[in-house]
Order: C-alpha cells, then sequence, then structure tokens
C-alpha cells in the first residue's frame, strides 16, 4: 500500500512469483475464446462450442478447490506442476482429436479444466512469506494482484486473436499451453513455492468450508460474479443495437480500465477500519455503480458508465482476498482462495445464462438489471452475515528467520483470540 507497487516488485522473487503466476493462468484466462473459436474452425456449431466451453468451466469450478486441498497437504511443486502438464495435455488431446466427435471433445475439454493448477491460491499463500509477513505488503500485494488478473484478461483474448492469426485456432491452443506450463515451472521451482508449507489442518471433510464466515464471502461473492457475467451478455445486445461489435469492445475495455484504476488507487494507500467492514462499503458501492447500466444511452455515455462499474470490482476482490485469509481454517488457505475462484467462476456462468432470457424479454437494459440484482443481492449477504463475518481472523505464529518454512497465511488482528471456525 503505502510502500507502493513499485516496492513489493522489487522484494525478492515477488516479480518472479507475479510475472510466473499470471503466464502459468495464461491458458484459463483464454480457454472459453480458444475453445470457441477451435469449434468453430472445425465446423462446429456455436451450441457444441458453447457447450464446450461451459464443460471446460464447470470442470474448472471442481477442480479449483480440489487441487487447492491437495496444494495445502501436499506442497506446490507436487501438485501445480503436475497439474499443469495434465491440464495441457488436454488441450492437445482435443487440438489432435478435433470436434468431429463430441465425447472425446468433452472428455479433453473437462481433463483440461479439472486440472488447471491453482495458481491464483497459491500466489496468495506465497505472499506472507515473500513480504516478511508485513501485512500492510501483503495487503497491497493483494490490489496488486487483483489490477493484474484485470490486465491478464484483457491481454488473453488479444493473445488468442494473435496466435490464431499467425498460425490457427489448434496452433494457438498448443501454444498458449505450452506457454502455460512454462509459467506454472517458473513459479514452482522458485525458492518460495519449494519452501512453502501449509499450517498444520485440522482433518476435516469440509476443509475451508468449515468456516462460517467464509461460508458467508463465497456466498457474497458468487453474486458479484453473477453481476459480472450478466455484463458480458448484456454489453453483447447493446452492442447489436448501437453499431455492432467495436461498440462491444469498447464497453468492455471501458470496465477494465475501470477496474484497473480503482484497483490502482485501492492499493496505492492504507486504509481504516476492518477488512469485513469495508468490504461491505466496497460491494455496496460496486452495486451502486451499475445501476447507472440501466440507463442505456448512448455509445460514448454507456462507455463512460462501463467504466464507471468497474471501478470497485478490482478493489472488492482485492479486499475480499484479506477476508478469505483471515477466515480460513488453519492448514487451508490455499483451498480457501481456490473456493473463492470457483464461487466467482460459477456465479459468473449463472449470470451470463440469466442474462440471456433477460435480454430476449426486455432488452439490454434487463440485462444490464440481473447486474444490478446481483450486486445488490451480494451486498445483501454481507449485511445479513455481518456476525459471521466479524469473527477474529486466527493468528500465525511468526517464523523465525533461516527456518526455510514459509507460513501458510498472516491474520490481521495479532493478539486477538482465535475465533471458532
Amino acid at each position: 500500500m503505502a510502500a507502493g507497487y513499485a516496492e513489493l516488485l522489487g522484494t525478492r522473487h515477488a516479480a518472479r512469483l507475479l510475472v510466473g503466476t499470471l503466464i502459468g493462468r495464461l491458458p484459463n484466462a483464454t480457454a472459453p475464446i480458444a475453445i470457441v473459436l477451435f469449434t468453430r474452425a472445425e465446423g462446429g456449431s456455436y451450441s457444441l462450442a458453447g457447450a464446450l466451453a461451459a464443460a471446460y468451466g464447470l470442470a474448472n469450478a471442481l477442480g479449483q478447490p480440489l487441487l487447492g486441498r491437495a496444494v495445502d497437504l501436499f506442497g506446490q511443486p507436487r501438485v501445480q506442476l503436475p497439474a499443469a502438464v495434465l491440464s495441457a495435455l488436454g488441450m492437445v488431446w482435443l487440438a489432435f482429436a478435433g470436434t468431429g466427435s463430441a465425447p472425446p471433445a468433452y472428455a479433453a475439454v473437462v481433463v483440461a479444466g479439472l486440472f488447471t493448477p491453482p495458481l491464483e491460491g497459491g500466489l496468495r499463500a506465497l505472499w506472507p512469506g515473500v513480504l516478511g509477513g508485513r501485512e500492510e505488503k501483503v495487503h497491497a500485494a493483494y490490489a496488486m494482484d487483483a489490477v493484474a488478473q484485470e490486465i491478464m484478461f484483457t491481454v488473453g483474448p488479444l493473445l488468442v486473436t494473435l496466435f490464431v492469426a499467425v498460425w490457427s485456432p489448434a496452433g494457438a491452443l498448443l501454444a498458449l499451453n505450452a506457454v502455460g506450463v512454462l509459467g506454472a515451472l517458473s513459479v514452482v521451482v522458485s525458492e518460495p513455492s519449494r519452501k512453502w508449507r501449509s499450517e498444520p489442518r485440522e482433518a476435516h471433510w469440509l476443509g475451508a468450508l468449515r468456516s462460517r464466515g467464509l461460508l458467508a464471502l463465497l456466498g457474497a461473492f458468487f453474486f458479484v460474479g453473477m453481476a459480472l457475467g450478466s455484463i458480458t451478455v448484456a454489453a453483447v445486445a447493446y452492442a447489436d443495437d448501437h453499431g455492432g461489435q467495436s461498440v462491444y469492445g469498447w464497453l468492455m475495455a471501458a470496465l477494465g480500465l475501470g477496474a484497473l484504476v480503482g484497483g490502482v488507487f485501492y492499493g496505492s494507500r492504507p486504509w481504516p477500519g476492518s477488512a469485513e467492514g469495508r468490504l461491505r462499503i466496497l460491494v455496496a458501492l460496486l452495486a451502486v455503480c451499475y445501476l447507472p447500466l440501466l440507463l442505456v444511452p448512448g455509445p460514448v455515455a454507456m462507455t463512460a458508465l462501463s467504466a464507471l462499474a468497474g471501478v470497485f470490482l478490482a478493489p472488492s476482490l482485492a479486499c475480499a482476498f484479506i477476508v478469505v485469509d483471515r477466515h480460513a481454517p488453519t492448514g487451508t488457505v490455499t483451498e480457501a482462495f481456490s473456493w473463492l475462484v470457483t464461487f466467482f467462476g460459477v456465479g459468473a456462468a449463472i449470470g451470463t445464462a440469466a442474462a440471456g432470457p433477460a435480454v430476449e424479454l426486455g432488452g439490454a437494459a434487463a440485462g444490464f438489471g440481473v447486474a444490478c440484482a446481483g450486486g445488490v443481492a451480494a451486498l445483501a449477504v454481507l449485511m445479513l452475515t455481518q456476525r459471521a463475518l466479524s469473527a477474529a481472523g486466527h493468528v500465525v505464529a511468526p517464523v523465525a528467520a533461516g527456518s526455510g518454512e514459509v507460513p501458510g497465511g498472516v491474520r490481521e488482528g495479532a493478539g486477538e483470540a482465535r475465533s471458532a471456525q
């Protein structure tokens, strides 16, 4: 925060871990559009393309928390790299088998999605050790992480179209997944990843989900994901009425730019109060900024409103990362972060599905209405679960210098009693 992003990236290992994680996640960020373009190039229908992309997304949603739990149990290198290789092999299978026969195509994308390595949660588990356990730096790193996500999800689709233009849709699948494996390899051979060990965990079949505070957060971000997913569909409907694909591109770019600006500002300074209280304010502002989209004005004004709608997304995510870290039961930090990815992704998929019928019934404004409803629902969940979220995060004992062990998380409120999860 106060130290600034430049100082964070100057910390030993920080830049390598951030860049390696982003590169390793490229296959996941680009998979939906890459699958759609490949399926169409193979002569498959839009229905098949959408179904394959959905199958990938559902498999990914299932695999992330399972692999996250495996990372907490067995360490990062033993899980992340084999998972990255298996996921890439799934896409290689799809590239060579094609989509002429549906069962092999579905099997390939399910393998690719199921074994997508939980690099996102893994990076957040590493930040405390890399940054010396200093909370202000860890929180700034979470904000930087959220900003980097916006950049990745903006650049990723452009890379797909570039690789398709230079090679082919099949070549794009192969190239992106090869690059992804290299990114994962860069992370897992680093010293922090090799030495990281999760805290000892209590054996429990629910794992991270036994925390009531975490469940409340996951419920809220399911609806945030729903809002974001619905905007992508509503924006297509709006663009169809106001100039076509170029307008859609401007709206999505403005949404990402707003999130980027908001994330940079949020991470540039410390903020008072608890993370849970701050999150309620940020999600309330996020929901309020969705409301003007219902006006569906002309393209220039709509682009400005899209930027406004994105401003509080990255700050909300960055603050959510802190809350996850506070409420994850001991020894489940990677799994907990992976559950956040899953709930957000499933919410986005449901939002996309819900926005379609809404657009057909009431046009683009109705589609944006789904986003507004998602924002309001997310805030309602946070307001109704204040008691669960108010429980103090548990404390991680400092690790002696030179011990070689990197703790699995950092908690706010040092000195407070550990809460019952």
